[in-house]
């Protein structure tokens, strides 16, 4: 069973299925991955993998992270990141982890940063709805009235406004894999996930799944 895993994103395209449905996929580069540490119960409280993914140059990362990772063995990698399990027992360090793990039909949940869309207004990063715009309108895209003068006397943080959209950590839940492709270490998974072609994307067996 899969614990989780790194990949890159490829881009999308369509595949069909048996009964000639178009089903428009999301190509990822999955792995391989390899442990780079194991974590237990007795030495930090809990147990966990981290994976590394991604080729570098050993001048392109510093000392701490070289030290790190030699104590595994592994080249150096240009992404890091940390898995739970239920056992750590079942994972050795420098072993790899492929898009093997996976298995058409299983349900997976994808993290990763969303594509920046820049500096946006109220009606195009919150949906809110326009002002009139009637002849003499002063107010088509204004945000209005944004809080009390009196009390609070400020606005409050969070408050929906204008600003940066996109470029934020998100993760989509319950994207069924339809295809492993076990030669060229590719995941075919159904729908659109986060990011643009190339970005960074994690991967784990979905946490909310009805028996």
């Amino acid at each position: 069973m899969a614990v989780g895993i790194l990949g890159k994103k490829l881009g999308m395209t369509q595949i069909f299925d048996q009964a000639g449905n178009a089903v428009p996929v999301t190509v990822v580069e999955a792995g391989p991955c390899v442990v780079t540490q194991i974590k237990t119960p007795d030495t930090d409280g809990y147990a966990a993998i981290q994976l590394g993914f991604g080729e570098a140059t050993e001048k392109a990362l510093n000392k701490p992270k070289l030290g790190h990772l030699s104590r595994s063995g592994s080249t150096p990698v240009r992404h890091l990141k940390e898995y739970r399990v239920e056992a750590a027992d079942a994972y050795e360090l420098g072993q790899a982890i492929t898009a093997d793990s996976f298995e058409s039909g299983q349900l997976v949940d994808i993290s990763g940063k969303s594509i920046g869309k820049g500096f946006a207004g109220y009606q195009k990063r919150h949906n809110f709805r326009r002002g009139p715009m009637s002849h003499g309108s002063k107010n088509h895209r204004q945000p209005g009235s944004t809080g009390a003068g009196t009390t609070p006397g400020r606005i409050y943080p969070g408050k929906r406004m204008a600003g940066q959209m996109g470029n934020a950590q998100v993760t989509i839940r319950k994207l069924e894999v339809v295809r492993v492709d076990s030669d060229r270490n590719l995941l075919l998974i159904k729908g659109a996930i986060p990011g643009k072609p190339g970005a960074l994307v994690s991967i784990a067996p979905a946490k909310w799944v009805k028996a």
